[in-house]
């Protein structure tokens, strides 16, 4: 018999019990599971009755559409597939745009001609009834889901291309059924209608853009997590609410401020939004069901249920086989075999899973990667992983042996985890440097270590890869932008964006600049000052993000590389400020986040550029969808670290608890060496690890011979997809990622995007990204129910050899002589 696993053990007066949970725990996943199966038939039928009733309102509302095109050429409709990824990201690589100056009617960017159409009608609605509906829902959702699911062991992270997939029938479905009568708003003069006509792409556009508000996540709860559950600190909820907005909302500022030059330009033309483009066209082209087969949202609802159904396997019944260590099960006493075969403690040699969790938690689905793309991050994790860790390792570099073979965590001279309550001091939380000289200088494992110099290499090749094959691109195209902002000169589309539509005043941006810096002093500067950073490294923070928003905004912009600013304000924070955690992580937050929100509200914003979006509505569903999602996220990661006993201790937690925390783990450590000890203590002949400054030497000379390469072949046309920064990139996430995860990723990746693309080309472009979302939604919306069902009630699945996966409880262990380790045999 298999008996569940109860905090309080296995007294014989609770068998009874236990055995009832047990039998409601398989009728509920039985009856879920057919009922999801039901669902999916269902709606699947009903979509097409759905459909009908649409194409019916479409044809008595087509009459009332009319056509702006705002050119000398005869309205025109391009129909394109989804684009080629391989071919874009070939045509990134080079940095090759093929203009066409005579299209002065169209844009100068040859992608954007071929995808984007030139057409617009302006009476289709937009910002309605369904939009909020569903939009707001969706938004909700995937804040909950995505913060919910980021604290698990394999976080997973849901896109908003799910929302964008069901609530398109949704759409129709209201357009089909709701009263178009209208609403008059009590007390004023206006009115609105449940149903404005038929569901149109412009709905369809912000309903997505209110679910990637959702699904994008909140940096700033990394720092409430470590004070809460790694710290175990109070901080009060208004500041760290006041902290979340500022840091989500300072980016509104920014990208007010180089809107007209990163959107209005035809230049800066964002690759990655020509996917989105294309996806919309797609998704609304009228689409006749192949015989004997599915149009496309009935094969997302059968592979949904299919998913949240299997899901009960790995997520309860058997968690084993989200990864599998073969290595270990054979050599079961041997330290050495087990850091050589652990998927999620070693190398991973002959470790796989059989769960789409282990797939896509960490690195997202690989489906959607462009092929070259997995190529170069597989090289960067094999001559990591299987070359220099291995040599790092076991030649004893840095002490290796003394601690684990892959950790995130940080350790003492004796190999023992390092106790930082030793030397902070209690009341003012900052570095007691006579204990610190008393104690211990702060050691890392061997992976840990070199994913830090990796991630100072991957800062400088990026550098150095943008500007040897992009260079000279994002020179012409900022040399055109500038021309063409002097001389008031735009492209089709930014004609009919500044004709047809009233545009978002610049007094918009600046007012919410102005009130975020004070919401941002107010949190860090009041409160007893619990975030440590005072007002001018505020300042200084949003300083470094203001200089630095443009030029990384053009790279972007032009070739779709997007470099961080955490090293660097970690960096000039922890020389200026040391000793002082919270106040690193925050000046972080500040710097970093504002930047790249900045950047993401850029992006959406020429997204709605191309797709004819009244900029006034984008700029609400922004602003509203970004206090929600932040709102969302907030609640949920205060109610799971008040309510989840021991959340992110995994030597506290029960056996099969999910609640690890491993994103979190690492931004706590990155806290003790960037802020409680500091880089000079660190990375300075004064600590352990000085030699990982070559790392920024070797990332900037390390693109060099690849572009004289690609310049003396140029026919060789695979030496300009060699892209070292995604090398680096690749290789420098280990840990939290653990080598199951690249693995299975890799496989799963190369499957699709090689074989299946090459061989099924019509079946990969219909369904690869339909197929990634809803094996993404049916893991999550598993996940919740498993948790509010069973886990929530302290069971986490049978207890029996399948409840833990990888099997290899040595990998952990030291090899040094004389250390002592939990659960390893001193040597």
């Amino acid at each position: 018999m298999m008996y569940l696993q109860r905090p309080e053990g296995f007294l014989l007066s609770n068998i009874y019990k236990i055995a009832s949970r047990f039998c409601c725990s398989i009728s509920f996943v039985s009856y879920v599971s057919c009922l999801f199966n039901n669902i999916a038939h269902s709606l699947a039928s009903y979509w097409k009755w759905a459909d009908l009733r649409y194409e019916q309102a479409m044809e008595k509302g087509a009459s009332k559409k009319r056509a702006s095109p705002l050119s000398s050429h005869q309205s025109i409709s391009v129909t394109t597939p989804l684009l080629d990824f391989e071919k874009e990201a070939e045509i990134s690589s080079r940095g090759v745009i093929q203009e066409d100056e005579s299209t002065v009617d169209d844009s100068p960017i040859e992608q954007v001609r071929l995808t984007v159409p030139i057409t617009d009608d302006p009476t289709q609605p937009a910002l309605t009834f369904r939009t909020w509906v569903l939009g707001l829902t969706s938004c909700v959702f995937l804040a909950f889901l995505n913060q919910f699911l980021g604290y698990r062991t394999n976080p997973l992270k849901i896109s908003s291309v799910s929302a964008q997939i069901i609530t398109l029938p949704l759409g129709k479905l209201m357009a089909a059924t709701l009263s178009s009568k209208p609403i008059q708003v009590p007390f004023t003069t206006w009115s609105f209608s449940l149903n404005p006509g038929p569901f149109s792409l412009k709905e369809h556009v912000l309903i997505t853009i209110f679910a990637t508000s959702g699904s994008s996540g909140v940096y700033a709860i990394y720092i409430v997590t470590i004070v809460k559950a790694f710290y175990h600190r109070s901080i009060h909820p208004a500041a760290a609410y006041l902290l979340s907005l500022s840091t989500q909302m300072l980016g509104y500022g920014w990208a007010g401020i180089f809107r007209k030059f990163l959107v209005d330009s035809p230049y800066m033309w964002w690759p990655e939004n020509l996917v989105q483009v294309s996806l919309f066209r797609a998704f609304h082209e009228k689409e006749k069901r192949p015989k004997g087969g599915n149009t496309r949202l009935q094969f997302f609802f059968l592979v949904f249920a299919a998913s949240f159904a299997y899901y009960t396997i790995p997520g309860y019944f058997f968690q084993a086989i989200s990864t599998i260590s073969i290595v270990c099960l054979i050599w079961k006493d041997s330290i050495t075999a087990q850091q050589i075969g652990s998927g999620m403690k070693g190398l991973g040699i002959g470790s796989f899973g059989l769960d789409w969790n282990t797939v896509a938690g960490f690195l997202g689905s690989p489906l959607p990667v462009p092929g070259f793309a997995i190529v170069n991050m597989l090289i960067g994790f094999v001559l990591y992983m299987y070359v220099v860790i291995p040599l790092a390792y076991w030649n004893n570099l840095y002490d290796a042996k003394k601690f684990p073979f892959i950790s995130s965590h940080t350790f003492d001279f004796t190999g023992a985890p390092y106790n930082v309550t030793r030397i902070l001091n209690a009341r003012t939380f900052d570095i007691d440097l006579n204990s610190y000289n008393n104690y211990s200088k702060i050691y890392l494992s061997v992976t840990f270590a070199f994913e830090y110099g990796l991630s100072f290499a991957t800062l400088t090749a990026t550098i150095s890869h943008v500007v040897l094959f992009h260079g000279q691109t994002i020179l012409q195209m900022w040399r055109k932008t500038t021309s063409a902002l002097k001389e008031q000169l735009g492209d089709v589309h930014t004609r009919i964006m500044k004709k047809n539509y009233e545009q978002v005043p610049e007094y918009w941006f600046v007012t919410i600049l102005i009130l975020m810096v004070i919401m941002a002093l107010i949190a860090c500067e009041g409160f007893g000052k619990q975030l440590q950073l005072p007002w001018w490294g505020i300042l200084l923070s949003l300083a470094i993000a203001s200089v630095f928003t443009l030029p990384i905004g053009v790279i972007q912009a032009t070739t779709n590389i997007q470099t961080g600013l955490n090293v660097i304000t970690e960096l000039v924070i922890g020389f200026i400020y040391p000793g002082k955690p919270l106040a690193n992580v925050a000046f972080k937050t500040y710097g970093h986040i504002s930047m790249v929100q900045a950047l993401a509200f850029l992006g959406d914003f020429k997204l709605g550029h191309y797709m004819k979006i009244p900029p006034k509505s984008m700029f609400i569903v922004q602003l509203v969808g970004t206090v929600v999602s932040l709102s969302v996220h907030f609640a949920t990661a205060w109610w799971l670290l008040t309510s989840i006993e021991n959340i992110c201790d995994e030597a506290l937690l029960p056996k099969g608890s999910p609640w690890t925390c491993p994103g979190d783990d690492i931004f706590y450590n990155a806290s003790i060496i960037w802020g409680v000890v500091g880089p000079s203590r660190m990375f300075t002949k004064d600590g352990v690890y000085p030699g990982m400054n070559w790392f920024f030497l070797i990332g900037l000379l390390a693109p060099v011979p690849v572009w004289l390469l690609s310049k003396k072949f140029p026919n060789h046309k695979w030496i300009q997809l060699i892209n070292i920064p995604i090398i680096t990139t690749g290789a420098s996430n280990v840990p939290p990622v653990r080598t199951v995860n690249y693995i299975t990723w890799g496989i799963v990746g190369i499957f699709f995007n090689f074989y299946v693309y090459r061989k099924f080309k019509a079946w990969w472009a219909r369904h690869t990204y339909i197929l990634s979302a809803a094996l993404d939604a049916g893991v999550a919306f598993m996940s919740i129910a498993l948790y509010f069902s069973l886990q929530s009630n302290g069971v986490f699945g049978p207890t029996w050899w399948g409840l833990e996966a990888d099997h290899c409880p040595l990998a952990k262990c030291p090899t040094a002589p004389g250390v002592h380790t939990k659960g390893c045999p001193i040597l």
